[in-house]
C-alpha cells in the first residue's frame, strides 16, 4: 500500500524543498471516501471495458463525465473560486488513483485539465463565465487544434491563419491528428494572427464551436483500425472577435501554460498501475509468471512506475507552491510515455501467438477467446500496442522533450 511506502526526495534546483511523501490519515480517510463513491456510481459496465481494454463508446466516456461533473468533481483540480472542489496535490493525486485502480474511463483532458487553465489564468470574467460551467458539467466536449502537417514538434511553425475583420476572425487552414475531434462540440486553437517578428510572437488563443460553416473534421484510421484522431479542416470559418483568450499574437505565452497541464497528464500514472495488475494478470493466466527473466522486467517496470508517481506527487507539490514545474513535466511526459509502451509490448510477450489476431468486428463480438487455447483478455493486446507506438511522439516529442530537460533542468 502506497500508504506505508515513506520516501524522502532531494530535489532538484527548481523544486528545493525536500518532501515526505507519505500519507497523512487524513489522506487517507479521502481516499476511502473517494473509492467508496466511485465504486457507488462507476457504471459496472463501463468498468469491465477498461479493465479489459475493450473500445470505449462516446457515451461511456461523456457518461462518467456527466456523473463526476453531477458531483462536482470533473473539475477536480481547480480552485473553489471557479467551482473546483480546491482540493491539494496529493487529494488530485489520490482521486486520480482510485479513479484509475476502479475502472473509470479516463477524463478527457482537453476540457477540465487543458483549456479550462488558460481561461481561468487568462479569460476575461465574462469568458470564464460563458465557458467553465460547460466544461465543469461535461455537457460540452472539448478539442485541440495545435499540431498541423508539418508543425507538430515544431510548433511554432503552424500556419493556420486567423485574419481579423471587423468584429470577427476568419479562419483558414488545416489541423491534424485531432483526439476525438469527431466529438468535439468546442475547439481551442492556435492561430498565426502576425507573421512579424519571430515565428512564436504571432500566434493567438482562440476558442470556436465546431458546429460553424466552414469547418470539416475527417477521421484517420489508424494502425490498430480505429479513428480516435482527425484531420479538421476550415475554410474561411467566421469566429467572433470575442471568443480571443488574453491578448493578440500572446497565444504562446499561454500555450506553454496549457503544455505544462498536458504533459503532467500524459505521464498517466495511475493507469500505468492499473495495467501493471492487468499485466501480472495475463502473465498468471499465460503460464508465464513463473519464468524469472519475465518476471524480472515486470519488476523493473513497477520499479519505474514507483519512481514516476514519486516524480509526479514532486510536480503537483511544486505547482501547488506557486513554482514553475514545466521544465519537469518534459520529464513526465518521457518517462510516463516511455512506460506505457513497455507494460504493452510486455503483454504481447505474455500472450505470445495469441495476443496478435486483430480483427475489430471479431473482438467487439467476443469470439477471439472462444477457439481452444484462447483467452479474451488477449483480444485487445495488438489494439492496445499499436495505439501506444504514438505516445513517443505526440505532446511534444520525447526527443524534443530530451532537449528541453537537457537546457532548463541540467544547465
Amino acid at each position: 500500500d502506497s500508504a506505508a511506502r515513506t520516501t524522502v526526495l532531494k530535489t532538484p534546483a527548481s523544486l528545493e524543498t525536500p518532501m515526505d511523501l507519505a500519507f497523512t490519515p487524513e489522506e487517507q480517510k479521502f481516499r476511502e471516501d473517494v473509492r467508496a463513491w466511485v465504486a457507488e456510481h462507476l457504471p459496472k459496465e463501463t468498468a469491465h471495458k477498461v479493465h479489459n481494454a475493450l473500445e470505449l463508446t462516446r457515451e461511456d466516456i461523456q457518461g462518467w463525465a456527466k456523473i463526476l461533473g453531477k458531483k462536482g468533481w470533473l473539475g477536480y483540480g481547480w480552485p473553489k473560486e471557479f467551482g473546483g472542489p480546491g482540493w491539494t496535490a496529493v487529494q488530485r493525486h489520490l482521486f486520480e488513483e482510485e479513479c484509475a485502480l476502479a475502472g473509470a474511463p479516463r477524463i478527457i483532458p482537453f476540457g477540465p485539465v487543458m483549456v479550462a487553465p488558460v481561461i481561468m489564468a487568462f479569460g476575461s470574467p465574462e469568458q470564464q463565465k460563458r465557458f467553465l460551467p460547460g466544461i465543469a458539467s461535461g455537457e460540452v466536449w472539448w478539442s485541440q487544434g495545435y499540431s498541423e502537417p508539418g508543425s507538430g514538434s515544431d510548433l511554432a511553425s503552424l500556419r493556420t491563419r486567423a485574419e481579423r475583420k471587423g468584429d470577427k476572425y476568419v479562419v483558414n487552414g488545416q489541423k491534424t491528428w485531432t483526439t476525438l475531434g469527431q466529438y468535439g462540440d468546442w475547439m481551442f486553437n492556435l492561430v498565426r494572427t502576425s507573421t512579424e517578428g519571430k515565428p512564436q510572437t504571432g500566434i493567438s488563443f482562440i476558442v470556436l464551436d465546431m458546429k460553424s460553416p466552414g469547418i470539416t473534421v475527417r477521421p484517420i484510421k489508424l494502425m490498430d483500425g480505429g479513428f480516435e484522431v482527425n484531420d479538421v479542416f476550415f475554410d474561411n470559418v467566421e469566429v467572433p472577435a470575442e471568443n480571443l483568450i488574453g491578448e493578440e499574437n500572446k497565444g504562446w505565452t499561454y500555450a506553454k501554460h496549457l503544455l505544462s497541464h498536458e504533459r503532467t497528464n500524459i505521464a498517466d500514472v495511475n493507469r500505468a498501475k492499473r495495467e501493471l495488475e492487468r499485466l501480472k494478470r495475463i502473465a498468471k493466466a499465460e503460464g508465464v509468471w513463473d519464468d524469472l527473466r519475465f518476471r524480472d522486467e515486470i519488476a523493473r517496470l513497477e520499479v519505474d512506475i514507483v519512481a514516476l508517481e514519486m516524480l509526479v506527487l514532486r510536480v503537483l507539490s511544486a505547482a501547488t507552491s506557486g513554482k514553475n514545474s514545466l521544465d519537469i513535466a518534459g520529464l513526465l511526459k518521457i518517462k510516463g510515455s516511455e512506460i506505457q509502451q513497455r507494460y504493452s509490448e510486455l503483454m504481447m510477450l505474455a500472450g505470445g501467438p495469441f495476443s496478435l489476431p486483430l480483427i475489430r468486428e471479431a473482438m467487439h463480438a467476443g469470439w477471439q477467446g472462444d477457439f481452444p487455447g484462447g483467452n479474451p483478455t488477449l483480444a485487445p493486446l495488438a489494439s492496445t500496442y499499436f495505439n501506444m507506438r504514438k505516445t513517443t511522439i505526440y505532446g511534444g516529442s520525447n526527443e524534443v522533450q530530451r532537449n528541453i530537460v537537457a537546457q532548463t533542468v541540467l544547465g
